[in-house]
């Protein structure tokens, strides 16, 4: 367990300092869409392209895994949203409670921290996660989120719009990118190659600090009015979720296919178990902003499951091995 958390620390600790440094305004909040969108545009593409690119192409092209993961994802969102409507939350929220329960901060912290954890060899079955939460996942929930009426989108409308995030969004490309160069076995040239690998080597510490420092934003500008005070029973049950329920049905689910004869590897099992230990995904907090959910209570549950994965990934980590 000591050799785990000598890993996992300094992961934890660039979150810390991202989280410190927004909440002491050494960064002004007015600047983290600027780290944001270097990572989201510059840094992590190129990281995911070089590990796609450099991930045997079975490994990206994996059906079992694919399915077994996406099932158990289609699960998490069916069975928050059920507990968390009621007369205070409606679809916006419930939806949205769904999306923090379910998204596992895979893309900013999942990648690099399991690559340093479990090898490379971690990136592939990591980035058929990324591609199910970011297409399928997402574009559900926000079409949910519009079923009691909320804002002035209609379902359809809500969907097209989260299709078209997708589509605007460069991950899903640079890992589409990265796959076509393992299948055909290109290379970037040297030079441009080494600009790539570059970006890509910013992208895990950047990206961390960036985590802390939206936390910190969505926590101090959140209203939490809308609904009235939030207590503990609004979020905390919804990280735990996240924490403990997800990966343990991955595990499950991914055990039962492999007895029913489902080609899924068992190490691409083992790091998918881990990608749903992860805490939720920061990015939900600026979409309940975008769409008038209650950013207060995402922002919280993010925050929780943020620190509490301290040691509740780790634990997951030791317990695997």
């Amino acid at each position: 367990m000591l050799d785990v958390l000598r890993v996992t620390f300094p992961f934890f600790a660039l979150v810390l300092c991202g989280y410190w440094a927004a909440r002491r305004q050494m960064l002004p909040f007015e600047a983290i869409p600027g780290l944001n969108g270097f990572v989201l545009f510059f840094a992590l593409p190129c990281m995911l392209f070089r590990f796609g690119a450099n991930t045997p192409i079975a490994q990206l092209l994996d059906a079992g895994a694919f399915f077994m993961y996406l099932f158990c994802a289609l699960v998490m969102v069916a069975f928050v949203v059920a507990i968390s409507l009621n007369k205070r939350f409606g679809w916006n929220d419930a939806a949205f409670g769904a999306l923090v329960g379910a998204f596992p901060n895979t893309g900013f912290m999942g990648v690099p921290l399991l690559v340093a954890l479990l090898g490379s060899a971690a990136a592939g079955p990591a980035i058929v996660t990324i591609v199910i939460d970011m297409v399928i996942t997402t574009s559900l929930c926000i079409a949910l989120s519009r079923l009691d009426g909320a804002g002035q989108q209609g379902v359809g409308q809500a969907a097209k719009n989260a299709l078209l995030g997708v589509v605007k969004n460069p991950m899903p490309w640079a890992i589409l990118l990265g796959t076509l160069f393992s299948a055909f076995q290109i290379e970037l040239p040297g030079p441009v190659d080494k600009t790539v690998a570059l970006l890509g080597d910013a992208a895990s510490p950047v990206a961390l600090f960036t985590i802390g420092a939206v936390l910190a934003r969505s926590q101090t500008i959140a209203h939490h009015a809308q609904h009235g005070p939030l207590t503990w029973q609004d979020y905390v049950p919804v990280a735990l979720i996240k924490l403990l329920l997800h990966p343990l049905l991955v595990l499950v689910v991914g055990l039962a296919a492999i007895s029913m004869g489902v080609p899924i590897d068992a190490f691409a099992l083992k790091v998918m178990v881990l990608v749903a230990a992860l805490p939720s995904a920061s990015n939900v907090a600026m979409l309940s902003e975008r769409f008038g959910a209650d950013s207060g209570r995402i922002a919280r549950i993010i925050l929780v499951s943020t620190a509490a994965a301290f040691l509740t990934f780790s634990g997951a980590v030791a317990l695997l091995q």
